[in-house]
């Protein structure tokens, strides 16, 4: 037995040098050929392509190629192409550039024939579909297009022919129009809803300068307000989406300017507005929040202004709204973990007991906060799964010769990790739990820990939560973690959402490293610990990396009631907005988590907790309650000068 595994592992071992082992000149010919294809020197590729014949990554140099001229390429060429790296992700990208030159030239036959075989369309496509069936006569895209209506904020180019035709159609009338520009409104996206009231009947289409002084200025509009704004439906309207924009920036003078109005505007106009400064009033935990909602009457409240208003309702521990509001939601909406949960606690809270179980056993077992806290609710023990066993020889040797595995290495090993990722994600489309498991554990062999939690994160029966929750790194962190009195669960749940394990990981506002420290947190750190001779290009070293950002992490405990999830809040956010979206009175740690205003910091603490559960789990080999690590947040204290000091 001892032998066979030695052969293994050194095949095994073999298969990773050969992805590692490629002549330095031939990645370095690769990555040339990369170059002159973005700067568009053809001749340059052109001498280069012939040189990497048969080097794992050909089909990019062929793509690149491909690319510079698919404007005038004979399309002979490019069906050739597709049939050669059939099913590869390589080729769906160069199908969906085929496809929307196609469109754009609307050659639909073109289009038509190689369609069907776009595994992945996006909306640029899926529009540019609806205009060839559009063009051959099929009126059923009619039907097909209407959601895009509403729900397609701002759309791509190709998708305005389609929902031009709904308005010539006459399947659209000013009704649906004007519903559509709040909704633009409702997401900022100002410019795209003075383009849709182009839409409108000439009697309602406000003058540009008018659409302008709406969206940008609208309180000195509304105080220059033309009279009798009730017999003009282009005025009222404009009036209502006015008051939205001034609750932005101020809720409380918006309700007051709305109450001035209010009486000149419609049902309709009103409940919208009332609506929307109801939702302003909600992300800042505004006391009167819930009464502008109630205000709004029956008005339809779109999923976001829904949402906010079961998180007000939730701050004032009003079970009646929270079901109120979750019963009226599309079904969609509410069939979300976060919603069945909720309704559930309404239920109970209202003496529904048995309907209340009935919802968290709909999501128990999930592998996520709401499903924790339902298993918490049901007194189920939270654990990890039996583990799967490992990944056999030929299971193994089976995955990682699959050519979209062997091209996501090689990219990874290029620093190519935008590609790579891209490359790893599509081969793994399909793969079984045994297929996932083996890619899963390649992966985390390659040091390539962000796919290998990717990969077994997919798998549905069969699982490795060593995997899922991989804990590398821990002769360095777990002792940085003891050092500062952290508990390690919490802190590698916090860096597997922050970087996933990626040494050199940076995001776009300019973090690094495995804790994603800001450049002024670190150098801040540095001094505060008094680390001689730090500087910038140390933040991505691991040891450098951990100590710094497990000496903040300890530092943001200390300051927020040494509260996980105040300090997971003040990681992602800041020390200071996490200290200001306490309440007045002690809240319940999951209705703290819900009611974040950042839909990312939100997502993030979430995550962070229910991670550092099954860490702890793995850890320690104890069931674990999230409800607990949660616990109750106390209230807001006026100068706490600790926590306002930390960057």
């Amino acid at each position: 037995m001892k032998f066979r595994l030695t052969v293994f592992l050194l095949a095994f071992s073999c298969l990773l040098a050969h992805a590692a082992g490629v002549p330095a000149s031939a990645d370095e010919r690769f990555l040339a050929a990369r170059d002159a294809a973005r700067a568009g020197d053809r001749a340059k590729l052109e001498r280069i392509a012939p040189e990497l014949s048969a080097y794992e990554l050909e089909a990019y140099v062929d793509y690149w190629r491909l690319l510079l001229d698919l404007p005038t390429v004979d399309p002979a060429t490019v069906k050739a192409f597709l049939a050669r790296h059939e099913k590869s992700y390589i080729a769906e990208k160069l199908r969906a550039d085929w496809l929307k030159l196609q469109g754009r030239k609307q050659q639909w036959a073109e289009f038509d024939a190689e369609y069907p075989a776009l595994a992945q369309p996006d909306q640029d496509i899926s529009c540019l579909a609806l205009q060839s069936r559009r063009a051959s006569g099929d009126t059923r895209v009619y039907d097909e297009a209407m959601p895009l209506w509403l729900n397609l904020i701002e759309p791509p180019e190709s998708c305005y022919p389609v929902l031009e035709g709904l308005i010539i159609e006459k399947r659209v009338l000013a009704d649906q129009v004007w519903a559509r520009i709040r909704r633009q409104f409702e997401a900022n996206k100002l410019a795209a809803a003075r383009y849709t009231m182009n839409y409108l009947p000439a009697s309602q289409t406000p003058d540009a300068k008018v659409a302008q002084a709406v969206s940008d200025s609208p309180l000195p509009w509304l105080l220059k307000a033309p009279s009798g704004l009730s017999a003009s439906r282009m005025n009222r309207e404009l009036a209502a989406l006015a008051i939205s924009r001034v609750a932005r920036s101020d809720p409380r003078q918006a309700a007051d300017l709305l109450g001035r109005i209010e009486s000149q505007l419609q049902p309709g106009e009103k409940g919208w507005a009332w609506g929307q400064i109801g939702w302003q009033a909600a992300t800042r935990h505004m006391p009167d929040a819930l009464e502008w909602y109630r205000q709004a009457g029956d008005a339809p409240l779109s999923d976001e202004v829904a949402q906010w208003k079961v998180r007000a309702a939730l701050r004032a521990q009003d079970w009646a709204t929270v079901r109120q509001t979750i019963e009226k939601m599309p079904p969609s909406l509410a069939e979300q973990a976060a919603w069945v949960y909720w309704l559930g606690r309404a239920y109970r809270a209202g003496g529904r007991v048995e309907d209340a179980d009935k919802l968290f056993a709909k999501i128990a077992g999930q592998p996520n906060f709401y499903g924790n806290l339902a298993d918490d609710e049901l007194n189920r023990a939270i654990m990890t799964p039996p583990k799967a066993s490992s990944p056999t020889r030929d299971e193994t040797l089976q995955v990682a010769a699959n050519p979209g595995v062997q091209r996501a290495l090689a990219l990874y090993r290029l620093n190519m990790r935008s590609e790579g990722m891209r490359e790893w994600n599509w081969a793994l489309r399909g793969m079984s739990d045994r297929e996932l498991l083996a890619a899963s554990d390649i992966a985390q062999r390659a040091g390539i820990f962000d796919r290998a939690i990717a990969a077994a994160d997919r798998t549905k029966s069969e699982h490795d939560y060593s995997l899922r929750y991989l804990s590398p790194y821990s002769d360095q962190v777990r002792p940085a973690a003891r050092n500062q009195s952290l508990d390690d669960a919490w802190v590698y749940g916090l860096m597997r959402q922050e970087s996933r394990f990626i040494t050199n990981a940076k995001s776009t506002v300019g973090a690094s490293g495995l804790m994603q420290l800001m450049p002024a947190t670190a150098k801040w750190v540095a001094n505060k610990i008094g680390l001689k001779g730090f500087h910038q290009g140390q933040v991505n070293d691991t040891e450098t990396n951990v100590l710094l950002g497990t000496t903040y992490m300890r530092l943001v405990m200390e300051s927020l009631d040494n509260h996980p999830v105040l300090a997971s809040a003040a990681y992602n956010a800041g020390p200071g907005r996490a200290k200001k979206w306490r309440a007045d009175r002690p809240l319940e740690g999951a209705v703290y988590a819900e009611t974040i205003p950042f839909n990312e910091t939100r997502d993030y603490v979430k995550k962070v907790m229910s991670n550092s559960v099954y860490y702890s789990a793995l850890f320690d080999g104890k069931p674990q309650s999230l409800k607990s690590r949660l616990g109750t947040v106390g209230p807001r204290t006026s100068g706490d000068p600790k926590a306002e000091e930390l960057p």
